[in-house]
């Protein structure tokens, strides 16, 4: 075997690879950013005073609706990408919940683009944006629901053929 049939075989073989394996990146995408947002969700939703009080520091309107606000969309949004239920819509508010974060309590720790790539909540906002338009990948409730509505026997009529 020559060494460009061995690099074609290998290349070959690499590709299948990872097609098989290409659930992986979505679902650690998902357990990353779902248990990040769901565990943040959780603390701040059991200490609403306390969040409230550092939203009034940074000058956010309305610290007290934000901080429920915020707090329950990371708690049920989170919960949502990390079981892969509505993977798509759920990720957006997280997005939303991370620029905020970026232009209030991180506004003064961002000096240069570099300080900007180093930060959690861009980390976190680029890993939502990409399930958001990637999609869940194969290990999700949401795959499955779609797998189910595409089966022959999901989309036939509930109504005997009589009444159809």
């Amino acid at each position: 075997m020559s060494a460009i049939e061995s690099v074609r075989t290998l290349s070959v073989r690499a590709g299948a690879l990872t097609r098989r394996a290409a659930f992986v990146a979505p679902l650690l995408a998902r357990l990353t950013v779902g248990v990040a947002f769901a565990e943040s969700g959780w603390g701040k939703v059991h200490n609403l005073e306390a969040v409230s009080g550092y939203f009034a520091e940074l000058g956010i309107p309305a610290p007290a609706f934000q901080a429920t606000f915020v707090s329950y969309v990371e708690l049920i949004c989170g919960s949502l990408v990390l079981f892969g239920l509505g993977t798509r819509v759920a990720a957006v508010p997280l997005i939303g919940t991370m620029v905020v974060a970026l232009i209030t309590a991180k506004a003064s720790d961002i000096a240069s683009f570099s300080d900007l790539i180093g930060t959690i909540e861009l980390c976190y906002a680029v890993l939502c944006a990409w399930l958001a338009l990637a999609g869940p990948g194969a290990a999700s409730i949401d795959h499955a629901i779609a797998r189910r509505a595409s089966s022959p026997t999901a989309s036939s009529s509930v109504l005997p053929a009589s009444l159809a």
